[in-house]
């Protein structure tokens, strides 16, 4: 019951191209789905000589058949064509337009060469009907037939290879193979006298078809031979299609489920007498069709609700396995790209492919640096945490720092690989470096931070250590004050350097920068001893003159000469 839904009317006889009715037949039959397993046999040939007939008994097909009891007339108008029933792989049989009939009258051939040109241009297998005495005839039927369809096929350009079957109706006793050699030689002739453009004027017949013969007894005279005979022809055919034997190269076919839209296109160029380059318009089809599955698959993409509760959870925080989920939802829509674009051109469907990448990508990137830019912050916090944890438990401080470097970068890195999304290669190496430096400039400041406060510290020490003890020196200067200063400095700068080199040794300081230090240090205590005898300096006549008076108080109720003898010198002693 299948095939009586599945025939239809392709183009009518004014031209016009049954666009519902092949959706409709595609949906029917599931043509769509078939890929590239399916071919199309087209037959062609005068009016009213069995065509019709012919591909009903080869295909069970139901083609309308001419009624001999109401006169030769046209019976087929326009292009039909239908399922054949039963067989694999899936093939559509396409009934044209008789030639020469007295309906469209002499000079209207236009038709007729736009229908050969459509069956050259969308058939695997074109079928030639032909009378069997026409072979040999100078002026036969067969010559305006195989006229039009070698003209037509000079419009074809880069066109591809195909078959013509020649079937030749009611055989006579003339053997096949001379019948044979006869029409090839026949068509060879043809051939050679139809005007050619430049980029054919050396093409050969054998160049552009695959030239096959065959004969069948007559239909009406002996009904039981001629069925056997199309029976054999059928699993000839059926066989040679299965193995792709009689089937052309198939350069221009497109996949099935674009048969409508490339059909269309077809006989669009065919009418507006357009050029017609088979394997430009099989790109134009894969070009149209890949494109539109791309561009589906990314707003399935764009609309997939795991992808949009990612793209609103990395708003505000890093998300675990970012790069693993993304990746299978990515996955998934290539991966219905190459299903559903698997027939088509392969460079077409292999650079649409890549553009789908790039939208999807760059859709991505703002997101996946933002991922980033959570890793960075969460990184860098992770290290001054755990950085002034460890320097709290008096851990030394270029160990403590080496230690939360290598934790936190490993971390990062993790973190990075976790969030790599499988389908590219995007470098996280910028932003490691930046985290790298981030770090490393946070670690110099608490770095420079400790140095300062063990510098104060120690400076305070000395501070403590010497104001007193100089503050009693000056304050009761003698002959040996100033070796008692000098003494009680060195012995405090020992001090504060032993302690300063004890504190700094876990910051494995350079050399250079360490020796400075120490000799800031030096040179603050020495600066701190100045600093007091300068001021000292300044109290000098006050304190000589307090001095003078408690010695003269002295003298009176003691030796007199000799206290302010002594007196005298220390006097002098304070002056200088």
């Amino acid at each position: 019951m299948e095939n009586e839904y599945s025939l239809m009317q392709l183009i009518n006889s004014k031209g016009d191209f049954n666009v519902k009715g092949v959706d409709e037949f595609m949906q029917k039959t599931g043509l769509s789905k078939c890929g590239l397993s399916y071919a199309v046999v087209a037959i062609m040939g005068p009016q009213s000589s069995g065509k019709s007939t012919l591909l009903n008994h080869l295909f069970g097909s139901n083609f309308r058949e001419m009624d001999a009891s109401k006169g030769r007339n046209q019976t087929t108008q326009g292009i039909w064509m239908e399922k054949c029933a039963g067989v694999e792989p899936f093939i559509i049989a396409m009934d044209l337009e008789g030639n020469d009939g007295n309906e469209r009258g002499e000079d209207d051939t236009a038709f007729e060469k736009q229908s050969a040109l459509f069956a050259l241009a969308i058939a695997d297998i074109v079928i030639v009907n032909m009378w069997c005495h026409d072979v040999g005839r100078e002026h036969g039927a067969n010559k305006p037939l195989l006229r039009t369809v070698f003209q037509v096929m000079m419009s074809l350009f880069s066109a591809r290879k195909t078959t013509m079957l020649f079937v030749l109706r009611d055989k006579t006793k003339t053997p096949l193979p001379l019948l044979e050699q006869t029409l090839k030689k026949n068509c060879e002739k043809i051939w050679d006298s139809i005007p050619k453009p430049a980029n054919h004027i050396d093409t050969l017949l054998s160049d552009l078809f695959n030239v096959e013969v065959t004969a069948l007894s007559s239909y009406e005279e002996k009904e039981e031979l001629f069925k056997e005979e199309v029976a054999g022809l059928r699993r000839r055919l059926l066989e040679s299609i299965s193995r792709s034997g009689l089937v052309g190269d198939r350069q221009g076919v497109v996949p099935a489920s674009e048969f409508s839209f490339s059909a269309q296109k077809i006989w669009k160029s065919i009418k507006e007498n357009k050029d017609l380059d088979l394997p430009a318009h099989k790109v134009m089809v894969a070009t149209v069709r890949c494109e539109q599955i791309a561009n589906e698959k990314l707003h399935q993409f764009l609309s997939n609700k795991d992808w949009l509760a990612l793209q609103m959870a990395i708003q505000s925080r890093p998300v675990s396995g970012f790069g693993n989920k993304l990746s299978s939802i990515l996955e998934t829509y290539f991966s219905e790209y190459d299903k559903e674009a698997f027939y088509f051109d392969e460079n077409v469907r292999n650079e649409k492919r890549e553009q789908l990448k790039s939208k999807a990508f760059n859709i991505l990137r703002p997101l996946y640096l933002k991922l980033l830019g959570h890793l960075h912050s969460k990184a860098l916090e992770n290290f001054k945490s755990r950085l002034e944890h460890k320097l709290s438990k008096e851990v030394g401080f270029a160990t403590s720092a080496k230690s939360c470097i290598n934790s936190v970068m490993l971390e990062f890195d993790q973190a990075c690989a976790d969030a790599s999304i499988r389908q590219v290669n995007w470098d996280t190496s910028e932003v490691r470096k930046k985290l790298s430096q981030d770090i490393d400039s946070y670690k110099s400041s608490v770095f420079e931070e400790i140095l300062s406060k063990v510098k104060v510290r120690y400076q305070e020490a000395l501070d403590k250590a010497l104001s007193k003890p100089l503050d009693s020196l000056f304050e009761l200067p003698n002959g040996e004050t100033w070796a008692s200063i000098r003494k009680l400095l060195s012995s405090e700068i020992d001090i504060a350097q032993s302690g300063l080199l004890a504190d700094i040794s876990g910051l494995e300081l350079e050399v250079e920068k360490r020796n400075k230090m120490i000799q800031d240090l030096r040179d603050y205590a020495r600066n701190m001893v100045e600093r007091k005898a300068r001021e000292e300096a300044r109290k000098v006549l006050h304190s000589m003159t307090v001095r003078f008076s408690t010695i003269l108080n002295n003298a009176k109720k003691k030796d007199s000469k000799k206290i302010i003898g002594d007196g005298y010198t220390e006097v002098i002693f304070l002056a200088i």
